[in-house]
């Protein structure tokens, strides 16, 4: 399921205006114009979403498969890749797929309804991989990964995974509160992502045993 996922993502991405490589959007302003269509059409705009019309209501999930460039694509799929297939081992297939879209749905959900004036669009699957962020360090916290932490000149390091989600989530939170309602990163998202992820996870698994000893390597940067 989490490559199904990531290959919906990839395919969304390609097929539509924002890939550049599909000529029926066009060129120059002509593309411009479908890729801000695009967003609007099939991403979160808070202002309607609040408003409950029909059409928003289903944007959150709709939202989870779009993205604003190839950096965006491919910063989120990375994540989701390195962290995703754990998770989904432990939950099952159904159960991850429906823990995905309802933890990004709830995450984008609360960041519409903290700028329920807002007329931005919103996509991207952050929302979601944060959730499967906070699952995995419930589940899995003993695990080591690599991570690459800028202020130690990108050196390739092993650290515990709690050490290095717990880092990541103290990030977003900090940017969460002096961010804006303005265009950029929606951390909030990525805070309501990862505690309701962490959540579920400690409410679904609590009684059985966690992964205590090393798990297997896995790769990730800073944030999705």
């Amino acid at each position: 399921m989490t490559y199904g996922l990531i290959a919906a993502c990839c395919l969304v991405f390609l097929i539509g205006p924002v890939s550049g490589l599909n000529p029926v959007y066009g060129t120059g302003d002509q593309l411009l114009a479908a890729q801000s269509d695009w967003f609007r059409r099939w991403g979160v705009v808070p202002a309607e979403l609040m408003s409950s019309e029909p059409h928003a209501l289903l944007t959150p999930l709709t939202a989870l498969f779009v993205h604003g460039s190839w950096l965006h694509l491919l910063g989120n799929m990375l994540f989701l890749s390195v962290f995703g297939a754990m998770a989904e081992e432990r939950m099952g297939a159904v159960e991850f797929l429906l823990f995905y879209l309802g933890c990004g749905y709830l995450a984008l959900l609360a960041y519409a309804a903290a700028h329920a004036n807002s007329e931005q669009t919103l996509v991207g699957a952050s929302g979601a991989i944060s959730a499967v962020l906070g699952a995995f360090l419930f589940l899995f916290p003993r695990a080591r990964v690599t991570s690459l932490f800028p202020f130690l000149l990108f050196l390739p390091l092993r650290f515990p995974a709690w050490m290095v989600l717990v880092f990541w989530f103290v990030l977003q939170w900090l940017a969460a509160r002096s961010a804006g309602p303005g265009p950029g990163v929606a951390y909030l998202a990525h805070v309501v992502g990862f505690a309701a992820g962490f959540l579920y996870a400690w409410g679904r698994f609590r009684g059985g045993a966690k992964v205590k000893a090393p798990a297997a390597a896995t790769e990730g940067e800073r944030q999705p």
